[in-house]
Parts: structure tokens; C-alpha cells; sequence
């Protein structure tokens, strides 16, 4: 029997407003959202064949029967690997006899609770839960070796609990942490990112914040850069938050949670440490596009061209699963993101659509997983029915081109800050005059060993740190450094705009943009080479001799206006030629195996 779309709410919420301070920042009215799930309808026999495509593409079915298929990759020798939520699973498929459709009844691969994410590289299968992250040698007859643990500490998933991982041209993990809510101040700053990992999961930070939910990601093949699919907020009526087509960056925030589109103000929520909208919208990335709001977007899969159609290379294509908080719902269907000859995004469009009943009320499946097979032909996964769809162009000739996107932007943006004299020994520190100034620490002497709760392997809070105070000096500054790092220096503190009547500081501190509240009044903290706000402690690897921690403050004779999450890099340059002394206090950290 089946069942009718749930009602619709009426709900009072801020009227979203642009960043900038207006007068309808407190205006309160109704806003209309709907919870509107579509009425699950069974696909006929001759379903595939109803589907809407540009002329000369037609889709069939290749598997079916498969339960809850969620995301695919594709292995060099053609087989199918599908991750299934519901059964905890991963499954195989092949087409040994090549007509087009996976033969005989899938193959369970490996079993894990929450299991979602997964990707092929260099003969391993890596795969992932909310908060793991394993792999696996792939076996000459298809199955996998001795599974190993890779990341095992996550932060919690919340309600975006659908993780995905990919390989990036430069040899390094990509790992995609959704939000643990619609939209809040996350508890941990992995969550609305993606991550950078290195492949045996012993090294991550962060590479971009700001993303409620970026499941579908990858990398223009021509161009080497990444691009992503954001998910937006809910409950904001029926055409907001609009979905996003975002080009990441390392350090770029992306807006969420407090603003949104192209810097509309999210009135459920309030920056923390007294910003506002506006100065997060400032340092916030508008989106290179945007679509229908609500439309739900999954797996995201560029095609580098050959055996289909003959305007396809560099273009993405990316499943849209479907609304449920939006009527007229949006979604059901598979969208193009037309690039141009320089590998810009340009254009979102509909590529195949027909899941959706035509009076709008119901649905035959719900995209999910997208892929290109070796000879062309994208696969398109329902995890509602347990399909797999093919879809080819008549007029097809040839194989896919190997999908190579050149490694230079990924490690051209790695590598920014690194192999650089420490703060103190550049030139931009050099003080107007001689003067130095003593610091110290709460927790540790000198060239004294910095206790483990303010490590990594510890609590991670930040030092008690002290010093003397410097007439004339307006504001200070802290920079906090690990030459002995892989980075040369890895960054673990940047700091600004600490008022001149400040010459302590509290262990302990948020680690958020800005600080409130008596003397941390208006402190101001920057980028770590985590990529996170705030203090980052030592977290040298096991066994390694004791890395030296190079605690430098700046005295300035003014505030030095900086971006949210500058860089030490930045800080220093706004610095030059207004520092009047200096001073620095060095600690060691080393972690036993």
C-alpha cells in the first residue's frame, strides 16, 4: 500500500538575510518547510528504459537484487566493488562474459559496522566507517587480504555519519568528515571538513572547513584540482540553502555553519567569541555554483573522456539522492557539472532523470553511487531498490582515458609554509630595536620538558605561558613552532592582537577565532599546521627524539588586522616593521613508543 508524503510545517525563524548588518537581521517571521519524503514506488521491468537522457544515451540495468548499494569503485581489471550501509558489507560484481550486465550474485568482500566510504589505489582497497578508516590488498581472485587499521579516532559523525575517502593525484588520503548537525558550533574542528591524511593514516590535518556534507569530491582530470558537492542546511525553506559546486583549497572555509550561497546570513546560529556574520562571510569562499536547494548530493565521479559521449571529458557527473525537506521535492536524478576548456565549473544540468513519479508525490529509487567503467560507461547505483544501472552513449567508440589528474595544485598548496627559518630568525621579526624580553611557562622551565597533557598524546590544551611586559607595546603576538617537524617548521601556534595590559595567559584556551572575556578579551588565533584554530600540542612521532617547541612572542606597536584563520605566514607579514622586541622560550616533547 502506498503511502502518502508527510505533511508539511510552518516554522518561525529568522528571515535569511545577507551577512552585512541590516535591519531584517532580527526580523522574525514564518519561514514554510516541508518534511516531504516521495512514496517509495517498485520499478517495472522496462523501468530502465523510461528514463529520460540526452538523444543517443540509453541506460539498462547491470545488477540488481542488491539490497541498500551505496557508493562504488571501480578496480583496474573491470570488477565492481559496492559498498552496502544496511548490510555493513562490501560486495563485488564482474561482467567476465562483457554483456553488459554483472553476472551472477555478488560476492561479499569484507564486513564492518557503518561501513560506507571506499576507493581502489595501488592495489589496495581502502574503506571506512565514521570513525575508521582501514585497508586491504586486493587478491588476484577479487577478495582482500589481511585488513589493517589506519585511522581508528575520527571525531564523532553525528547526523552526517556517511563518510567518503578518496586517493588524491598527489599520493595522499582525502577523507570527507560531514557535520554532526543541521547546523552548529561543532565540538571538534575535523568535523565540516575534509582531511588530508597521508596513506598509512599516521599524518592528517585538515584541508578545508566549512562543509556541512561534501559525500561526492575529485579532482579535474586535466587540471589536478579538487572539487566537491556540499550538502546544504535544512529548514530554511523550500529553495535554502542551495546545494553547492565548491572548488577546495587547503585553508579555505566554505561558509557553513553561518553563512551560506554567496554570503547569506544563517539566522539559527551566531559565530562564537563575538564575531559576526559579516567578518565570517569575509573569510568565507562563495561556491563556484549552486543548485536546487535540498537535492542531495552523493558520489561525484569526473569522466576523462573515450567510450562515451563526445563532449564528456573533464565534465563530473553526481548523483542527487533527493529531498525530503522540500515541496515540490528536488533531486531523484543523476546532474552534469559542465566544465570549461580552462577546467572551470560553469554549468550544473540534469543528465538523466525519470525516478521521480511524474505528479511529484513519488519515487523509484534514490541515486546514490556513481562510477566510469574502463570502457566508458558511468554506473549509477539506487540504494533504495538494490539496482545498478549502466548508462552508455550509442555512438560510443574506444576506451575511457586513464583518469591521471596532474599532482602539482595538491602539492603546490602542501607545501606553502614549509622548509622556512623559524619566526624569530626572519627578517619581518626583526624588532625596531635590540630589545628582548624574558617568557615563561606555567608547566615547564626552559629548555624544559613541556608536560604531556598539553601534547596531542595528552590533553591537548594549551600552555599557561607569561612575560615580561614591554613599554610602548600596543598588542602582542605568538608564534609557536617545531623545526624538527616533517613541515620544517610544523606550526602549533599563532596568535594575535593580545592586548598590551596582557602578559598572561590561562592554560586551557578555546581554541576558537576569537577569545572573550575579560584580559583574552578580543585575542585572536590563527591557523595551526593541523589546519585548525588555536593550539595544536606536540605530536612527534613515537620514539622519536624530543622535538624542540620554539614558544616566540612579538610585542607590536599596534593590532595588526588580519583575516579569520590567518596563517603564521600571514601574521608575520602584517607584523613587519611593527615589531619593538621580542622574546622566546623553548621546550622539548618527546612520545615513547
Amino acid at each position: 500500500m502506498n503511502v502518502a508524503p508527510l505533511a508539511s510545517a510552518l516554522l518561525l525563524v529568522a528571515a535569511p538575510a545577507v551577512a552585512q548588518s541590516s535591519p531584517e537581521d532580527n526580523d522574525k517571521r514564518p519561514v514554510q518547510a516541508h518534511f516531504y519524503e516521495l512514496t517509495p514506488l517498485t520499478p517495472g521491468p522496462d523501468f530502465a528504459a523510461s528514463l529520460k537522457l540526452p538523444r543517443g544515451y540509453r541506460a539498462v540495468v547491470w545488477a540488481s537484487g542488491l539490497g541498500n548499494t551505496r557508493l562504488i569503485a571501480v578496480a583496474p581489471d573491470g570488477s565492481v566493488y559496492v559498498s552496502r550501509r544496511s548490510e555493513a558489507d562490501i560486495v563485488r560484481l564482474v561482467d567476465a562474459n562483457r554483456d553488459g550486465h554483472a553476472d551472477g550474485a555478488p560476492t561479499v568482500v569484507v564486513n564492518r559496522p557503518g561501513l560506507h566510504g571506499l576507493t581502489i589505489h595501488d592495489g589496495m582497497l581502502y574503506f571506512m566507517t565514521a570513525k575508521e578508516v582501514f585497508r586491504a590488498p586486493l587478491r588476484p581472485d577479487g577478495g582482500i587480504g589481511r585488513v589493517e587499521t589506519l585511522i581508528d579516532d575520527l571525531p564523532d559523525a553525528g547526523q552526517h555519519l556517511n563518510r567518503t575517502l578518496a586517493v588524491g593525484p598527489d599520493k595522499m588520503l582525502y577523507i570527507s568528515a560531514g557535520s554532526t548537525c543541521n547546523a552548529c558550533d561543532e565540538s571538534s574542528q575535523e568535523n565540516a571538513t575534509l582531511i588530508r591524511a597521508s596513506l598509512d593514516g599516521k599524518t592528517r590535518r585538515v584541508w578545508a572547513s566549512g562543509l556541512r556534507n561534501t559525500i561526492g569530491f575529485g579532482w579535474h582530470p586535466r587540471t589536478g584540482e579538487l572539487w566537491g558537492w556540499d550538502q546544504g542546511i535544512d529548514w530554511l525553506g523550500n529553495d535554502l540553502q542551495r546545494e553547492e559546486v565548491n572548488k577546495i583549497e587547503r585553508g579555505k572555509r566554505y561558509g557553513w555553519p553561518y553563512v551560506f550561497e554567496d554570503g547569506k546570513r544563517n539566522p539559527q546560529d551566531e559565530p562564537p567569541g563575538g564575531l559576526t556574520a559579516a567578518q565570517w562571510a569575509a573569510a568565507s569562499t562563495n561556491p563556484v555554483l549552486m543548485h536546487v536547494a535540498h537535492s542531495a548530493g552523493m558520489q561525484m565521479a569526473f569522466h576523462p573522456g573515450g567510450g562515451f559521449g563526445p563532449d564528456v571529458a573533464g565534465d563530473a557527473f553526481v548523483a542527487l539522492r533527493g529531498s525530503w525537506n522540500r515541496k515540490p521535492a528536488s533531486g531523484y536524478e543523476l546532474a552534469r557539472i559542465r566544465f570549461d576548456a580552462n577546467g572551470q565549473a560553469t554549468l550544473v544540468e540534469t543528465f538523466l532523470s525519470g525516478f521521480m513519479s511524474r505528479d511529484g508525490t513519488g519515487q523509484y529509487g534514490r541515486p546514490c553511487g556513481v562510477a566510469v567503467m574502463r570502457d566508458g560507461s558511468i554506473l549509477l547505483s539506487d540504494d533504495a531498490n538494490g539496482v545498478i544501472y549502466r548508462i552508455t552513449y550509442d555512438g560510443a567508440t574506444g576506451q575511457a582515458a586513464p583518469l591521471t589528474p596532474p599532482p602539482g595544485p595538491m602539492l603546490e598548496q602542501a607545501a606553502r609554509g614549509n622548509n622556512v627559518p623559524l619566526a624569530l630568525t626572519r627578517p619581518e621579526t626583526r624588532a625596531t630595536s635590540a630589545a628582548r624580553f624574558k617568557v615563561g611557562a606555567g608547566g615547564f622551565n626552559a629548555n624544559g620538558a613541556i608536560p604531556r597533557e598539553h601534547s596531542e598524546y595528552g590533553l591537548g590544551i594549551s600552555p599557561a605561558l607569561n612575560w615580561s611586559e614591554v613599554p610602548n607595546a600596543v598588542s602582542y603576538a605568538i608564534v609557536a613552532e617545531d623545526p624538527d617537524g616533517s613541515a620544517k617548521p610544523v606550526v602549533h601556534w599563532v596568535a594575535w592582537n593580545v592586548p598590551a595590559g596582557t602578559t598572561r595567559l590561562p592554560e586551557g584556551l578555546q581554541e576558537r577565532d576569537r577569545l572573550s572575556g575579560g584580559p583574552l578579551e578580543g585575542i585572536m588565533q590563527g591557523a595551526s599546521g593541523r589546519g585548525t584554530v588555536g593550539w595544536y600540542g606536540p605530536r612527534p612521532p613515537k620514539g622519536d627524539k624530543p622535538h624542540h617547541y620554539h614558544f616566540q612572542v612579538l610585542a607590536l606597536d599596534r593590532n595588526l588586522d588580519l583575516p579569520l584563520g590567518a596563517t603564521r605566514d600571514q601574521l608575520l607579514a602584517a607584523a613587519a616593521g611593527h615589531v619593538i622586541a621580542t622574546g622566546e622560550l623553548l621546550g622539548t616533547y618527546a612520545e615513547p613508543k
